[in-house]
């Protein structure tokens, strides 16, 4: 029995490490679920006067330290006064110190998302005229390095370990009662409940440095410890920490009292832990709920209760699946799960998957908001991934059901009838006087006599424990012949195996996709960003009749990280020699580097060009040429390349009145 489980247990573990690792390795730091969508000063715009404030405006409502928003001057100094405020609803502002001089200044902020994920970021933007500067920004994220890991870590083991103390709960006291004296499921529950506990205070030390410095120094901070306390997110992990503790009271009762009870007592027991299992279990579910994507954006009154249903569901289906799966393989042969508890399960199952269905649909559409989301947002392509498996998971329970139809009860008793005339023939040599007495050294009285009077308990001894060990094998391939000899709970369990694999992998997604940025958030950022560029292209002979020039292109190199927005500045845009910068956004506004960007320029009308210019990086997103020489006047073709790979580029242009 062991041998035979033993590899299929190990190749679930490592299914569960592989796919965990390759998820979570591969993720990106946790994106943000704010957007930035707009700014005063404006990203690489040059402003004559130096400002006396900077503001920053998001999708959402963000939270705020005195490290929040920053400015550094071009030596990196901080010109702030390290105390930004809310301006209003979602825009915030940091004052700064008078008499600032001329130059490039960058402003780095990080913060944290109403849904609990922190944001961060970096622009620039001049006072006079550019010049160099020292900053560099391209290595700041948000939730990211080594705890970020741990933290994504966390947050799966605390949903693994829901399901299981949820599902599993649910499946004793609804679909098999005496379950709850088994000793293995007894197990499978404490086990989701120490996990979840521990995930919890793991999630509490991480969360100061998370949402911070990232530093894995700064986790047992008791200063950050006591910052996190007062925010929604710490209190949503005290308040699970609280009912957990009643969990454990349910536990308790469930696996003590509980199987001990009849009749009438055993029944309103029943309806007493379903009552308040129910309520500990909503509990748990609202202190995601109350933390993350379903307490802010759209709807956030439908969108808790729906995401607490969701979570109960998933936990009701996944989790007791997993039990189920254990009673399959562990439950002892006098104890076996019944073809009634089987049926119970798959009628309960088909229900949450139902539930699951409905509620997920209504999030889907919540998050993503458009059949365009799908495709070009991270989060609709890792939603499409969990669609698929989902499907096959429902697919593969299909195919347990069916077997669940060809569950009998009898097998089990025929095979319990034959094993037990086998089990006296085995053990019958094992209890002979004969073989006792000459593994003692002896066959008759003499023997005896020779061996003293204090050799007798010790061969009884050996006798007995030989006898225990022939008849704990006897009752191990009996228990093994038992379980075989139904072919329909044979073919359950590699069907509720097959499923308990895609489940781990469908956990592994949804623990991806809750930690990152939503599609409906991502688009509309980006169609801000679109809404900027517009209004900057239809002022730019406004611009240029002022003596600057600003020509906004999207760009798709078709690699990773191949979208994006290229701004192109000229000043003053006239004949002769011009001040050039060029900036890379991507989509939802965000500046981020591109291994090399060229511009060049074409006068068709004179047979002039092309003249390349090849800009100096300055900073996350930034690049800046001088003396960019602009020889006559008219209508000038402006062509930039973008390269975002060793073999992804794309040339994108536009035409401008120069001169």
């Amino acid at each position: 029995m062991t041998q035979t489980i033993a590899p299929r247990v190990r190749m679930l573990v490592l299914l569960f490490l592989a796919v965990t690792g390759a998820l979570l390795a591969g993720a990106a730091p946790a994106s943000a679920h704010a957007a930035l969508t707009g700014s005063d000063p404006a990203q690489g715009v040059v402003v004559d006067k130096a400002p006396t404030q900077i503001s920053l405006t998001f999708s959402e409502t963000v939270s705020l330290n005195d490290d929040s928003l920053r400015v550094l001057d071009p030596k990196g100094t901080r010109v702030d006064t390290g105390k930004p405020s809310e301006v209003s609803g979602t825009t915030y502002a940091v004052q700064l110190h008078s008499g600032l001089p001329d130059g490039t200044y960058t402003v780095t902020y990080q913060v944290v998302s109403a849904d609990s994920h922190p944001v961060a970021g970096a622009y620039t933007f001049s006072i006079g005229s550019p010049s160099e500067t020292s900053v560099s920004v391209s290595d700041r994220t948000a939730g990211g390095g080594v705890v970020g890991l741990l933290y994504d870590v966390g947050r799966y083991l605390s949903y693994a370990g829901f399901i299981v103390l949820a599902g599993g709960a649910a499946f004793v006291l609804v679909c098999w009662q005496r379950g709850s004296g088994v000793r293995a499921l007894q197990r499978l529950v404490v086990a989701g409940w120490v996990a979840m506990t521990a995930a919890t205070l793991f999630l509490l030390l991480l969360r100061g440095s998370y949402t911070g410095s990232g530093k894995l120094g700064d986790v047992f901070d008791l200063a950050l410890l006591a910052d996190v306390l007062q925010t929604k997110t710490g209190a949503a992990l005290v308040s699970r920490l609280l009912l957990l503790a009643a969990a454990a009271l349910f536990i308790a009762v469930l696996f003590g009292a509980y199987d001990k009870r009849e009749g009438d007592e055993k029944r309103d027991l029943t309806f007493g832990l379903a009552i308040g299992g129910t309520v500990v279990a909503a509990g748990l579910a609202a202190s995601w709920a109350m933390a993350e994507h379903a307490s802010t954006g759209l709807q956030p009154g439908i969108a808790m209760p729906v995401d607490v249903l969701h979570l109960l569901s998933v936990a009701t289906w996944l989790g007791g699946l997993t039990a189920l799966l254990v009673a399959l393989y562990r439950a002892p042969a006098d104890r076996p799960v019944d073809t009634a508890a089987a049926r119970r399960f798959s009628r309960l199952a088909f229900g949450s998957v139902l539930v699951v269905v409905a509620t997920g649909t209504y999030q889907s559409w919540r998050q993503l908001g458009s059949w365009s989301a799908f495709t070009d947002t991270r989060y609709g392509q890792l939603l499409l991934v969990k669609i698929g498996l989902v499907a096959l998971l429902v697919g593969i329970a299909w195919i347990s059901r069916r077997w669940t139809a060809r569950l009998t009860d009898t097998a089990p008793e025929a095979a319990v009838a034959t094993s037990a005339p086998e089990k006296e023939h085995v053990t019958a040599p094992a209890g002979s006087a004969d073989a006792a007495e000459q593994t003692s050294g002896g066959t008759g009285p003499d023997a005896k006599g020779s061996a003293g009077a204090g050799s007798a308990p010790a061969a009884d001894t050996e006798r007995a424990a030989q006898l225990a060990r022939q008849r704990a094998a006897v009752d191990a391939t009996r228990q093994k012949r038992l379980r075989d000899s139904d072919t329909g709970r044979s073919g359950l369990r590699r069907s509720v195996l097959a499923e308990a694999g895609v489940a781990v992998v469908v956990l592994a997604v949804t623990t991806v996709l809750t930690s990152t940025e939503p599609g409906r958030t991502e688009q509309e950022a980006a169609a801000a960003n679109r809404s900027s560029s517009s209004s900057s292209a239809s002022s730019d002979s406004a611009d240029s009749a002022s003596g600057a020039l600003t020509l906004d292109m999207s760009f798709d190199t078709g690699g990773t990280d191949g979208k994006g927005v290229v701004s192109v500045d000229l000043d003053p845009a006239r004949t002769g020699p011009n001040e050039m910068h060029v900036y890379v956004t991507r989509p939802n506004g965000r500046a981020f580097d591109v291994p090399e960007v060229k511009v060049a320029f074409t006068l068709e009308a004179k047979k002039i060009g092309p003249l390349p210019v090849a800009p100096d990086h300055i900073t996350t997103g930034h690049w800046s040429a001088n003396g960019v020489q602009i020889p006559v006047a008219g209508e000038w073709e402006v062509a930039v390349t973008v390269r975002t790979s060793d073999i992804d580029q794309v040339t994108v242009s536009k035409n401008a009145q120069i001169g």
